[in-house]
C-alpha cells in the first residue's frame, strides 16, 4: 500500500473520530495528515512525511487552543439573554415570603422568585438576573 494511501485513511480517520466526539483538534491533527499524504505525493520519505504531518498537527492544535484561550468566556445560559428571554425582564413583587421567595406573574405564569444572596428583600420592581430551574433570581431595580 502507497503511503499516501495511509495518510488518505489516517485523515478519514481523524474526522470520523471528530465527528463522534466533537473534538475540533482532531480535524487539525487530520490537517496534519493531509498534509502528509501530500508530501507522500511528492516522493518524500516516510521519516520527512511523519515530521511534516506532526510539525503541522501539532502547530495547528497549538494555534486553535491560543484562539480558544484569547477568546472571551461565555456566560451560562441561565444568565445569558441571547439563550434566556427571561433574562433582564422587570417583575413587580408584591410581598416576599418569610423564606426569602415571592410569587410573580409574569408572560402569563405563576412564577417563583427568589433574591440574590446579601440582599434585603423589599417589595416593588426587580430585574431578572438568572433563571435557575424554575425560580427566578432577581435583583431590585
Amino acid at each position: 500500500m502507497e503511503y499516501s494511501t495511509f495518510w488518505w485513511l489516517l485523515a478519514g480517520l481523524l474526522v470520523i473520530a471528530e465527528l463522534l466526539t466533537g473534538t475540533f483538534y482532531l480535524l487539525m491533527l487530520a490537517l496534519g495528515a493531509v498534509l502528509g499524504a501530500l508530501t507522500a505525493y511528492a516522493g518524500q520519505t516516510l521519516t520527512t512525511q511523519i515530521v511534516v504531518a506532526a510539525v503541522l498537527g501539532a502547530a495547528a492544535v497549538f494555534a486553535c487552543h491560543l484562539l480558544r484561550k484569547r477568546s472571551p468566556s461565555r456566560q451560562p445560559a441561565s444568565s445569558n439573554r441571547d439563550v434566556n428571554m427571561d433574562v433582564g425582564e422587570t417583575v413587580m413583587v408584591e410581598q416576599w415570603n418569610s423564606d426569602g421567595t415571592a410569587q410573580v406573574r409574569h408572560r402569563g405564569a405563576i412564577w417563583t422568585v427568589i433574591g440574590r444572596p446579601g440582599g434585603m428583600p423589599t417589595p416593588g420592581p426587580h430585574r431578572v438576573a438568572e433563571v435557575i430551574g424554575n425560580r427566578l433570581l432577581v435583583d431590585k431595580v
